[in-house]
């Protein structure tokens, strides 16, 4: 199950999130999404956890629990919607 954790620490690391998650059962990836422009941190990230009822553990025990004073959100993480080719308007 592919779990969305928001409102990260902008330090927070892929190992820190592995980490968090481990506490609830077997991790098969975490990953701090990270801006291609700047290279830094957008405050988000994914996890993946092979056992739905982990993840559910996980979505429970850590929703709304501190992670370096900040207060996560998590939950399952829905499909990417469709975004248009368009060019990037600055």
């Amino acid at each position: 199950m592919r779990l969305y954790v928001g409102n990260l620490d902008f330090r927070v690391t892929d190992e820190e999130l592995r980490s968090a998650f481990m506490a609830y059962g077997s991790v098969a990836s975490a990953s701090v999404v990270i801006d291609r422009d700047t290279g830094r941190s957008r405050g988000f990230g994914f996890v993946e956890m092979p056992n739905p009822s982990e993840a559910q553990a996980a979505i429970r025990g850590l929703n709304g629990s501190q992670l370096r004073e900040r207060s996560l959100t998590v939950n399952e993480a829905r499909e990417r919607a469709e975004r248009s080719a368009g060019r990037r308007r600055w």
